[in-house]
């Protein structure tokens, strides 16, 4: 699975392919796959290596030098739902909540950076993420990584706009998933697990900077918190 691990939020960076310019423009304009709807964020490879869908699947992170090992939900939820999914899976998080926030924004060779806030009160964090709404989906430079305290469980809003959870008890992310109408599939494949385009603009990098403004953000330190 290529997601990012526990302890270093949003860790994987964008991959962005070279592709031909003929057909482009007209392939980014597709947003539908079927029933399911990508944001403007994220497009598959022109020759489809993977076919978007809907859907979740469960896995198990493990790494074997740190001795731990953490089941691992990811799902690929239609745009109409997308964002209503991501603030579902965040009611089990607790009342106070770490965040990071992952850019890509005038980075170089794919890199990213991550910007970490301690102890901010959930509903004020989800108040904001409201706010931003439009940066979360449609940005393909921005991530979030929302992380318990004292609780080992991590909630991930990608710059894939997949949705990565990692908790050692997922029933209740499951069942937030299935009351929005996303199945399970435990053969779904990932836009990740292809060649994929990545889209932004000056203006999400303005917002993402007054979203850091407004989190109070500092440079995240890398830890594990499992």
């Amino acid at each position: 699975m290529n997601l990012s691990l526990p302890g270093s939020p949003l860790a994987t960076p964008p991959q962005v392919f070279p592709v031909r310019q003929k057909n482009l423009a007209a392939h980014l304009r597709v947003d539908r796959y079927g029933d399911f709807r990508l944001t403007d964020a994220i497009r598959p490879s022109l020759d489809l290596q993977v076919v978007p869908s809907e859907g979740f699947r469960l896995d198990v992170y493990r790494d074997d030098k740190a001795g731990f090992q953490v089941p691992v939900l990811a799902a690929a939820v239609s745009r109409e739902r997308l964002f209503d999914a991501f603030l579902s899976l965040l009611e089990p998080m607790g009342d106070v909540v770490d965040v990071v926030l992952g850019t890509s924004h005038d980075t170089k060779n794919g890199s990213h950076n991550d910007l970490h806030r301690e102890r901010i009160e959930l509903p004020v964090l989800m108040s904001y993420f409201c706010e931003f709404e439009d940066l979360l989906l449609n940005d393909g430079c921005t991530g979030v990584a929302v992380i318990g305290k004292g609780k080992p469980m991590e909630v991930q809003f990608d710059e894939h706009k997949l949705l990565v959870v990692y908790a050692h008890d997922l029933e209740r992310f499951e069942a937030s998933l299935r009351q929005l109408g996303v199945p399970r599939e435990d053969n779904l494949r990932l836009i990740t697990e292809g060649e994929h385009l990545h889209s932004t603009d000056v203006r999400y990098a303005d917002a993402f900077e007054q979203l850091c403004y407004r989190l109070g953000t500092g440079l995240a330190s890398e830890r594990v918190n499992w």
